[in-house]
Order: structure tokens, then C-alpha cells, then sequence
């Protein structure tokens, strides 16, 4: 769930803005009448409340907070008021810390802040050009909030590793509280007992070395099954591309689900649709579409004062979605809970869980979705990069073969095999840093005042570590923009050190399931490689657009496939 993260759609600004200054207009109204109704006890002795005239009201607020003037001409709006709303922008708007050294901050307007600007949903991005402007830590306004942002490498492990304990708290999104349920899973919950409890269970029997032993014959079927419909579907017609993305989506989905539910589920039935559902369906319901739900953004995010306004368009797609993924999981876990009653125990995660028996049904119903749509989304993201590079550059693809066969000959490339194919790991840790599969790290709220880099940082600020900004910084990496494997190989990283990228984050907050992504990445891009030779569908070299806020592919991959030894 890190790559789940909440960002402004197009029009949403600007509706939150409008929505905004309704709400400020009809409070000051209000507070406007009160003070009609009470000169004599709210003014000073001899004098009266001065009110403003609310057709100059709109006015003074795009003017900013250091050009409000105080008309005479009585009317609605009550000048203290006014004033008060002029005054908080003056003291929050611009850093966040007045005694210290503060950062600089992204000029922005009145009430809605920066959000106008990050309206075409690709935050990351925008925050990368602002770096080269206002430097690698800056602060902008996202409506009542100020938000500090990290856009480098030195400075979010310092945030993730030395100052955790005071920068470890999740700030989620109204969308992801209600699909996480206030934070009911690894990934997204708070640093305290629970988080703790529940890491140790997924490590333990699913993600940490003991549990991936336990399922590594199923991760090398899934690359075997993967390589076997290849072929078919080369037979059945050699000159045409393959796409790639439905062979791999498939076998991984397959084997979230052996992991997750102890089978390869082909259907069940939900009672609460009165049906069976396919394997697409599930996958439609549990994956596809709450990624997609999860970078909604109810504009009520960025003005907490106006959560009374209702939102009704969001709230029915939020909960229509929440409601089908819980539905699909209830009856998945249902399922797997009668074949366990009849004592057909078997290595999952699930039999894992129930066998505890420290959780609540919805505690439960939370973490083995969380199993299956980590391992369903995010290393096909990265794998599907890879192999878009690989077949992109046909020197680089050529120097992997090379190396696997040096290091392997004529067997087939295992686990085993990793540690020695050092080109193969650069391949993969140069994947993640040019498209990493999260391009920002969920915000986290400074609980407690604390120094970072230098900067005092209060208690109550937020902060958004971009790393798809520390990955593109020119201080950091060479041409950072070009996909370059040798960067790896200079000697500046341990080819153990899974976290020279920040990909799976960094510290006591680092992604669990990274062993299992370098395995199956690594793994697979090596076999693909061994198998066959990598080409592009023509006019496919330069699509390289994403989906919105994520590094999803827009365009899934298409290739064409040469079986080696044959020309």
C-alpha cells in the first residue's frame, strides 16, 4: 500500500477553492451579523466594529494576507475576522519555523495554497522541477495545510532512519482511511504495538527468509508458467507482439493468492451479489480497482474546516468499492475457513493468521488483502520497467546474457544464481531508481519538534519525502533521466545493500516484502533473458507515460520474443 497515495485531480482545485471561500464567506457572514447585533459590548469604548463590504471580500483575498485593507463604508464582513484569516495565512503560510532558519517555500495563492498547481495529478513531478528552483527541501501550502517536502537522498534517511521517532506517524488520505480501515494493515499502520505485532506475523510466515523458503517452488512455477505460455502463444503466431503484462499479471495474482489463501483460486461465490465470480473478477475487485480508488481525492482533504460541506460523488464510488473488495475477501477467507475446518491445514498466510488467533475478523479480513494486492501490483510495475529497458537497449540486454551465461552455462538460472550475476542486480536496482514503483512516500505527520538538516520542524507539520525527486537528483546521479545498469557497478553501493534507492523505504519502516520483490524480479528478468531475445513493438521506444500519480505504464508492454539459438 506505500504506492497508494492521494493527489489532486484535474478541476479538484479548483472546486475545493471555490468551495473553500463559500465556506469563509458564509462564516464571516455569520460572524459579520453577531457583530451588528453587538457593537457596543464586542468594539472598544467609543467606537464601533468596523465591517467590510462583502463585494470587496473576494478581492482582498487574492490580494494575499499583506494586502487586506480595512475599508470604512460599513457592510457584512467584520474586520477582525478578516484580519484574524490574514494573520494565520501571515504566520503558516511561509516556512515552519519563524525563530530558525525555515525553508523556503513555492509561492502559491491565497486559501487554496500550491494545489492549483498540482492539478494534472503527477506530484512527484512538479516537486522535482520545484527542487531546482527552490532547492532540495521546501515547504508549499496543499489548502489549510503546510506540507514540508524532501526531495533529497541524504535528507529522507535522516527523516526515515535517525529522526523516526519523531516523523513516524501515517497522514492518510479521507480514501485510503476507508480502504485501509483507519489503518488496519502493515504497511499503513502507525509505528506502536499493532504494527509491530502484525510485521512479525508476515515476516515470519510469509516474507521474512524462513517464509520465502516456503514458497520458492511456487515462485519458480510462476516463472515457468510465465515462460511456457511465451511459447504457446509463439507457436500460434510467431510475427505477432506479446503482451506482457497480461502473462506476468496473471501467475502473479496466482501466486498472491496460494501465498495469501493457501490456493489458486479459479472462483467463489458472494453472497452478498448472489453469484460466483471469476479469477478476473476477484482481481478486478481486490486489485484494479481499488488502486484506482485509492488515488481519489475528496477535496475535503485540503480543508478540514469544511468536512460538514457533503461530497456525495465520492463517498458512493469510495464506498461502493470498499464495500465489493470487503465482499470478495470475506467470501475468499469464508472459503479457505470450511476447507480448514476440515482439517486440510496448508502453508498460508491465512492458516498462519487463524492459527494465532489474536485478531479480529476485521483485523484479518484487512491483512490478507494487504498479502494479495502487495504481491499482485507493485513488482509487476517494477518487472514490466525491466523488461521495457531490457528490450530497449539491446547492448545492455546483450551484456546480461553474457554475464548469465558465464555465471550459469546451460542451467537454468535459480535463487542460487543471484548473488554472483552482479549486472543482473544492477539491472533491477537501476530499474527502481528510474521508475520507482512508489514515487512518493505516504505523508507522515512530525508528532513531536524535531531538527532536520539543519531546520527546526515543529510538531504538526507534514511531510512528503518525493522519491522519485531524490531518485532524479542531479547531485546524486549522473544523467539521472537515462537508464544507465553501469551506475551500480562503480563501486559506491554494497550489492547486498537493497536500499541504495529508498524504493522499499528505508529504517524500522522499511517494505516487508522486499526480498520477495528482488526475488521474483530478479529471477524472472534473468529466465526472460536466458529464454529469449527482448524486442519492442515498433513506435514503443519512447512510451514511457505513467498513470497519474503512480509509475504504472500507461501502455502495457508489447514485445516480440526470439527463442535463443535460433536467428
Amino acid at each position: 500500500m506505500e504506492s497508494l497515495v492521494a493527489a489532486l485531480p484535474a478541476g479538484g482545485a479548483a472546486a475545493a477553492a471555490a468551495a473553500a471561500v463559500g465556506g469563509l464567506l458564509a462564516a464571516a457572514a455569520l460572524a459579520g451579523r453577531a457583530g451588528a447585533k453587538n457593537n457596543s459590548s464586542n468594539a472598544p469604548p467609543g467606537q464601533s466594529a468596523t465591517v467590510i463590504p462583502r463585494s470587496l471580500v473576494w478581492l482582498m483575498l487574492l490580494q494575499g494576507p499583506d494586502r487586506v485593507l480595512l475599508p470604512d463604508p460599513p457592510g457584512s464582513f467584520s474586520a477582525p475576522l478578516i484580519l484574524g484569516v490574514a494573520e494565520d495565512w501571515r504566520s503558516n503560510s511561509f516556512g515552519v519555523s519563524h525563530n530558525r532558519a525555515h525553508f523556503l517555500s513555492v509561492p502559491g495563492l491565497p486559501i487554496v495554497g500550491n494545489l492549483l498547481q498540482l492539478k494534472e495529478k503527477k506530484p512527484h513531478q512538479t516537486f522535482t522541477k520545484w527542487a531546482e528552483i527552490y532547492g532540495p527541501i521546501y515547504t508549499i501550502k496543499t489548502g489549510a495545510s503546510s506540507v514540508v517536502v524532501l526531495n533529497s537522498t541524504q535528507v529522507a534517511k535522516e527523516a526515515m532512519i535517525a529522526k523516526f521517532s519523531s516523523i513516524s506517524t501515517r497522514k492518510l488520505s479521507k480514501a485510503l482511511s476507508v480502504l485501509t480501515r483507519d489503518k488496519t494493515m502493515v504497511a499503513t499502520s502507525d509505528y506502536g504495538d499493532f504494527h509491530k505485532m502484525v510485521k512479525r506475523y508476515v515476516m515470519t510466515s510469509m516474507l521474512g527468509t524462513s517464509g520465502q523458503k516456503q514458497f520458492r517452488d511456487t515462485r519458480n512455477m510462476m516463472v515457468d508458467n510465465m515462460l511456457n505460455t511465451f511459447h504457446t502463444l509463439l507457436n500460434d503466431d510467431p510475427n505477432a507482439p506479446l503482451n506482457f503484462r497480461e502473462v506476468f499479471k496473471n501467475e502473479l495474482f496466482r501466486l498472491s493468492l496460494i501465498q495469501a489463501l493457501g490456493e489458486d483460486v479459479s472462483s467463489v461465490y458472494v453472497e452478498e451479489f448472489g453469484k460466483d465470480i471469476s479469477k478476473e473478477e476477484i482481481y478486478q475487485a481486490t486489485v484494479v480497482d481499488m488502486m484506482m480508488c485509492a488515488i481519489e481525492v475528496d477535496w475535503r482533504d485540503f480543508f478540514p474546516y469544511l468536512s460538514w460541506v457533503p461530497n456525495r460523488t465520492f463517498e458512493t464510488r469510495l464506498l461502493t468499492t470498499e464495500g465489493r473488495r470487503t465482499a470478495v475477501m470475506r467470501a475468499l477467507i469464508n472459503q479457505q475457513k470450511k476447507r480448514i475446518a476440515r482439517g486440510a491445514a496448508r502453508i498460508s498466510y491465512l492458516d498462519f493468521l487463524l492459527a494465532e488467533n489474536t485478531l479480529t475478523d476485521e483485523q484479518l479480513l484487512m491483512l490478507v488483502w494487504e498479502a494479495v494486492i502487495e504481491a499482485a501490483d507493485t513488482t509487476l510495475v517494477t518487472t514490466e520497467w525491466a523488461m521495457y529497458e531490457v528490450a530497449k537497449h539491446p547492448g545492455k540486454q546483450d551484456r546480461l546474457y553474457q554475464e548469465i551465461q558465464e555465471v550459469c552455462g546451460n542451467d537454468i538460472v535459480t535463487e542460487d544464481h543471484l548473488p554472483r550475476l552482479p549486472y543482473l542486480n544492477a539491472v533491477f536496482h537501476e530499474t527502481l531508481r528510474r521508475h520507482s514503483p512508489v514515487s512518493l512516500v505516504p505523508p507522515r505527520f512530525v508528532h513531536e519538534n524535531t531538527n532536520l538538516a539543519g531546520y527546526d520542524v515543529p510538531a504538526g507539520t507534514e511531510m512528503v519525502i518525493n522519491l522519485y525527486g531524490c531518485n532524479m537528483n542531479k547531485s546524486d546521479w549522473e544523467e539521472p533521466e537515462e537508464w544507465k545498469p553501469e551506475r551500480f557497478l562503480d563501486g559506491r553501493f554494497e550489492s547486498a545493500d537493497m536500499y541504495k534507492t529508498m524504493a522499499f523505504g528505508a529504517g524500522r519502516r522499511a517494505c516487508a516484502g522486499s526480498m520477495q520483490a528482488m526475488y521474483i524480479s530478479c529471477t524472472a528478468i534473468a529466465r526472460f533473458v536466458q529464454e529469449f531475445a527482448w524486442r519492442l513493438k515498433e513506435g514503443d521506444e519512447d512510451k514511457a507515460d505513467t498513470i497519474q500519480l503512480t509509475t504504472n505504464r500507461l501502455y502495457p508492454l508489447y514485445v516480440y520474443l526470439t527463442p535463443r539459438g535460433r536467428e
